[in-house]
Parts: structure tokens; C-alpha cells; sequence
């Protein structure tokens, strides 16, 4: 699995660690260095995805998450903060239950609402919050998409449909963030407050932007997730 980090570790803050969204990853760069100006900021790329290898075979979201989890297992880094982006947040989720490193949990724009469970139903939200996009956010995921082809871009879309990101999160002990863009056409403001309820340590937090509001503003998270992190044990 390929990680690539900015920003230097700090003693009065953990680092964070950042999982990609569904198929991309250099999209989360711009928002990356932003928070790589207060610790050390990592985002890892899955199986099969941007710059990492291929799998041994079409994993599920709870692959995924054991991917992370031993990701962070060998990097030994200590207390960290285990955010997400879109299905990188399910990915996130299934990591965090139980792993002694993850001293906090950070969810942006989490999936999928339970209103968009549905191939169809999701890519027509999809399609209606891409018009709420900046300019030349498609264009970006472009060679990924190209690198992880059709077939697997269909299983990973299907793999997101059949987990459902509740399970795990009734088992965290961590505290959590849950973060929405306020126009997110994919993730809506009353499932995101239901998520941040879940466990008792919840907090949910609101900002200027669609599904995808780190790449059009990467410090629209940056200060949000600062404050969670600095308030960690």
C-alpha cells in the first residue's frame, strides 16, 4: 500500500491519517498539506488503487479496513486521529474498531446515507451534486479511474452499497467527528447528525461546500479536525 505523508510529527498532537475516497486519492492532496501544517498528515491509497499494488483478489470494505489496520499496525506511529472521505469513511470505520493506535475517528463526508442505497439511487445523487462541484474535479480522478478500470470501479461501488458504516460505529470507544459540506447532495445533514449520535463522544460539524469540499477548500476541514485532535488524550 502506498502512503504519502506531509507536515512533521508534533509532541502536543497526534498525526492523522487520512483514507482515500472511492477509487481516487490525489484529489485529498490539496487538503493533505493543509492539515500537514499542524502534524504529520498521511494518506493511504488501498489495494488495487491509485499508487498502491493489486490485491490478491476484489476485496471487500472489511478488507479494506484490515488493510489500514495493518498498515498503521506496521507504521508504528503512535496515538493518531483515523479520518475518511466519502467511502473512505466506511473504510475508516471498519479500521478503527479496537485498533489501540486510533485515539479518534474523523468522518467527512460519510456513506452511504441510507436514502442513496441503491445503485441507481446513488448515481443519480452522485450526478446531482457533481453540478455542485467546482470545475475539474472529474477531470482530476480521471487516470485513476483509467488505472483501476470498469470492472473493479462497478465491485468497489457495490462492495460501499452492501456495508453498512452503522455496524462498526457502535462499537467505537473513540471519540468521533463527523464533518458535512452543507450542499452535499450524497450525504445528507440529518443522516450525518444520526452517524455523530451514535456513540456517546459524537460531534458534528458543518461547512461551506458540496460532497467533495476539501478540494475546492482544502483548509474548509483543517481547523475543525485541528481542534478534535488537540482535545484527544
Amino acid at each position: 500500500m502506498r502512503s504519502r505523508a506531509v507536515g512533521e510529527p508534533r509532541a502536543d498532537v497526534p498525526e492523522l491519517v487520512l483514507v482515500q475516497g472511492m477509487g481516487v486519492a490525489d484529489y485529498l492532496m490539496p487538503g493533505l498539506g493543509a492539515l500537514g501544517e499542524w502534524t504529520r498528515a498521511h494518506l493511504v491509497e488501498l489495494p488495487g488503487f491509485a499508487g498502491s499494488g493489486e490485491p490478491p483478489h476484489e476485496l471487500t470494505v472489511a478488507e479494506f479496513g484490515d488493510a489500514v489496520a495493518d498498515w498503521l499496525a506496521a507504521q508504528r506511529l503512535g496515538p493518531v486521529v483515523l479520518a475518511g472521505h466519502s467511502s473512505g469513511t466506511q473504510v475508516a470505520a471498519q479500521a478503527a474498531v479496537g485498533h489501540p493506535d486510533v485515539h479518534g475517528v474523523v468522518l467527512a463526508s460519510p456513506t452511504i446515507d441510507p436514502v442513496a442505497r441503491s445503485p441507481l439511487r446513488l448515481l443519480i445523487r452522485w450526478r446531482l451534486d457533481g453540478r455542485r462541484e467546482p470545475p475539474g474535479l472529474s477531470e482530476s480522478h480521471r487516470p485513476e479511474w483509467k488505472r483501476a478500470g470498469l470492472p473493479r470501479m462497478l465491485h468497489l461501488a457495490r462492495a460501499h452499497l452492501d456495508h453498512r458504516i452503522e455496524e462498526p460505529m457502535t462499537r467505537f470507544r473513540v471519540p468521533l467527528l463527523v464533518i458535512r459540506g452543507r450542499d452535499d447532495l450524497i450525504s445528507s445533514s440529518r443522516w450525518g447528525r444520526q452517524l455523530a449520535a451514535l456513540p456517546a463522544t459524537g460531534e458534528y460539524v458543518e461547512v461551506a461546500g458540496a460532497h467533495t469540499f476539501p478540494w475546492l477548500d482544502p483548509k474548509a476541514w483543517s481547523e475543525p479536525m485541528r481542534r478534535f485532535a488537540t482535545r484527544l488524550d
